[in-house]
């Protein structure tokens, strides 16, 4: 989505970022050759600024020359056998390359690429030429990162002529479902005496329709190779920079001037459309973020973790393979104006295909910010907020935050009576760090809240205010997609022993802050153009006990499974993710409100073992990983077809996942019933929402959980002169 530009203050990032001007000992950098001082310049920053310095050594040679390589021709079908023994005389000198500013391997191995591409153009068409044959029995390994380089002509062409098959299996299944539907729908207007139209595709035979559909992957290719003849000798060395810098962690990042320019979309985490982010992983686009308040949240559309593969426009017939393609290149094809539709092919998390059509729309910043809900059970009343995010304004901090907006929602569910507070915290990919240090203030007297290294020393972020705004029984929600500043609040309140942790096995597990760093402030005289930006991780978190969110998060005290329960999501799926250690403990008093903490633990735990809707939601997890984890896929349509008609069938009991019924009640504040009189649309939302909630196991459990926890007598006194 793109934000109006007065909204660009409000912040929406799964990292705490910042841009800065960094003060290193003053050093030149001249070099005629604008690549050289660019790697000179890179290396330099790194080294002086990144939290944790790689050693620029051997290994560290074989991890770039592998990557770089993996990032040009991740299917293989480019380099062969003879290519990769000629690199490998650079496997454990690039780190001296680098520093000494040598671009042999970068050279040698581009050279070659575009020599190879310049070969797989006419190979491509050549395959494509002849009908493929769905009746032999063949299968193809999908797992590419452990294939072999093929040694001679023949091998790569017959790889080349497997992979496209397997692109137009997929055409081709299409077709015939196309075809199969309509004569059910022919049928059943037959059967109501109504006329029916057969679209093009439906009269296909099947000769008709195994030509169409290679020709669909032609056009793929065709479009495909057009991007890569615009791309220059500096867009492939800006990949090279990248996997350099790379190596040092996932979130350190070069921007080239083109991305540069892009940064606010790319960081404020929109695409223009669609409302999503997408990583390349692969040869596969790969949704990692879904933007709450976007058109494919509203619609439930689409999930962190499925790939994107191809995109069509509402107005036209064919789809676009974007499999291979730059994810920039994607993006162009995706957005567009509001109220237009794209139809997205998406591979699922589950490994079955679907298409989404999506109407194109711009972010509605409301739903990035907490809004709540009055749950009722029987004659209680439970209190949930739901926080997107950590949100803030940049221009002035007291207008509006997601801590001023908690406290205010937290103060209107004390106005209802509620006897316990849910703080949900699912899918929240962090943002502002003030905000989380300000909402865990709310729920503690005082004390440290998260503690924050950099290379220059430590720093402890402290809630300053003695005043509890609640000191009920509080219940904190949290996913595999809970990040950042997510898990930090969720840290401080599991070490304090405020709140009960509700959820995945662990949460993202994203420990680091990133600095954006302009790299021509270096230069003096700079008569080369823009250098571009690095992104840097400088400083690393720690809870207050002392163990840092990196890669581990936040372990929930009672585990619930979900769909990604066997699937690696988070800091753990990257490469080269820096490591999780400990420092020592900040000096803060475990909170002493509660009578029962660890006996509303072991309940919930045992609750959970004997849930039949857990143990659903368990085994659909597990199916997943199995799906996920099969790298041999037939090439025999029928076979290809018993297969998919199989994984429909055995996806239908997992139906009742969503068709579950916790028997809660939910309604919205009066604040908001009397803003919903005027507003039909938030009235809508708020429906949507709360039909959700009821079909939401761990929302059950939060309140079973709160009606667990007992306070002790004081504050027991408390709450009631507060209700009276």
């Amino acid at each position: 989505m793109h934000f109006m530009k007065k909204n660009l203050k409000f912040l929406f990032l799964g990292v705490v970022m910042a841009v800065t001007s960094c003060s290193f000992t003053t050093r030149e950098f001249n070099d005629p050759d604008k690549d050289k001082v660019l790697l000179d310049l890179i290396t330099y920053v790194l080294e002086k600024g990144h939290y944790s310095p790689a050693d620029m050594d051997d290994a560290f040679s074989i991890a770039v020359y592998e990557d770089f390589i993996n990032a040009l021709d991740p299917l293989k079908r480019y380099f062969i056998a003879s290519d990769i023994e000629e690199f490998s005389k650079y496997r454990t000198s690039i780190d001296d390359q680098i520093k000494t500013k040598d671009l042999s391997f970068f050279n040698t191995v581009y050279k070659r690429f575009t020599k190879r591409m310049e070969e797989g153009k006419e190979r491509y068409k050549k395959v494509l030429e002849k009908p493929f044959d769905y009746t032999l029995s063949e299968t193809i390994n999908v797992d590419y990162d452990n294939l072999e380089y093929v040694t001679t002509e023949a091998e790569m062409k017959d790889r080349w002529r497997q992979q496209l098959k397997f692109s137009t299996l997929s055409n081709y299944y299409d077709l015939v479902e196309e075809k199969e539907n309509a004569a059910k729908v022919k049928k059943e207007a037959e059967d109501k005496g109504e006329a029916y139209e057969p679209s093009e595709n439906a009269t296909l035979s099947a000769t008709e329709m195994e030509e169409k559909s290679r020709n669909q992957t032609k056009t793929s290719l065709d479009e495909y190779f057009e991007f890569t003849d615009d791309l220059e000798r500096k867009d492939y060395f800006a990949t090279f920079l990248t996997t350099i810098v790379e190596e040092f962690d996932p979130h350190t990042n070069y921007f080239a001037p083109p991305d540069r320019d892009r940064f606010d979309l790319r960081m404020s985490g929109k695409l223009e459309g669609i409302g999503a982010r997408l990583q390349k992983k692969n040869d596969y686009i790969k949704v990692v973020d879904v933007i709450s308040g976007g058109p494919a949240w509203r619609g439930e559309h689409i999930e962190v973790g499925d790939l994107i593969t191809k995109v069509r426009q509402e107005d036209e017939d064919e789809a676009v393979s974007i499999v291979g393609m730059r994810v920039d290149d994607a993006v162009q094809l995706i957005k567009g104006p509001k109220g237009t539709k794209v139809v997205l092919t998406i591979k699922g998390v589950d490994g079955t295909t679907r298409e989404e059509t999506i109407t194109r729309d711009v972010v509605e910043l409301e739903e990035t910010y907490a809004k709540s809900t009055v749950i009722e059970k029987e004659d209680k009343k439970f209190g949930l907020i739901n926080l997107p995010a950590f949100y803030f304004d940049m221009e002035n901090y007291k207008e509006r935050n997601s801590a001023s907006d908690v406290k205010r929602e937290v103060e209107r569910l004390k106005e209802e009576g509620v006897e316990g507070l849910v703080l949900d915290l699912r899918n929240n990919g962090g943002g502002s760090l003030r905000t989380a240090v300000d909402i865990a203030g709310l729920f503690i007297k005082e004390g440290p809240v998260v503690q924050v290294s950099s290379s220059s020393g430590k720093e402890v972020l402290k809630d300053k205010d003695d005043s509890i705004l609640w000191d009920g029984p509080l219940v904190i929600l949290v996913n595999e997609l809970s990040a950042s500043a997510s898990e930090i609040l969720a840290a401080a309140m599991q070490d304090y022993k405020r709140a009960i942790i509700l959820g995945s096995k662990q949460s993202y597990g994203k420990g680091t802050v990133q600095n954006l760093v302009d790299l021509n402030q270096w230069l003096r005289k700079n008569d080369m153009g823009d250098m571009g930006a690095l992104k840097v991780t400088t400083q690393k978190f720690y809870r207050v006990n002392g163990g840092s969110t990196q890669l581990e998060g936040v372990k929930s005290d009672v585990v619930m499974p979900d769909r990604f329960s066997y699937i690696d999501v988070g800091e753990r799926d990257y490469e080269n993710p820096l490591p999780y250690d400990k420092i020592a403990p900040a000096k803060y008093d475990v909170w002493d409100g509660y009578v029962d903490f660890d006996e509303a633990i072991a309940k919930s735990r045992e609750r959970m073992a004997k849930s039949q809707q857990l143990a659903l939601i368990e085994e659909n997890a597990l199916w997943i990983k199995e799906r996920r984890d099969e790298t041999d896929v037939t090439l025999n349509f029928d076979e290809y077809y018993a297969e998919i008609e199989k994984r429909k069938a055995e996806t239908e009991k997992f139906d009742a996942i969503d068709e579950y019924d916790n028997k809660l009640n939910y309604r919205s504040l009066p604040d908001e019933v009397a803003l919903m009189r005027q507003d039909t649309t938030l009235r809508e939302k708020r429906k949507r929402w709360h039909k959700s909630l009821a079909k939401d196991i761990y929302v059950e459990e939060a309140v079973n959980v709160l009606e667990d926890l007992k306070i002790t007598n004081i504050k027991a006194k408390k709450v009631a002169n507060i209700k009276n």
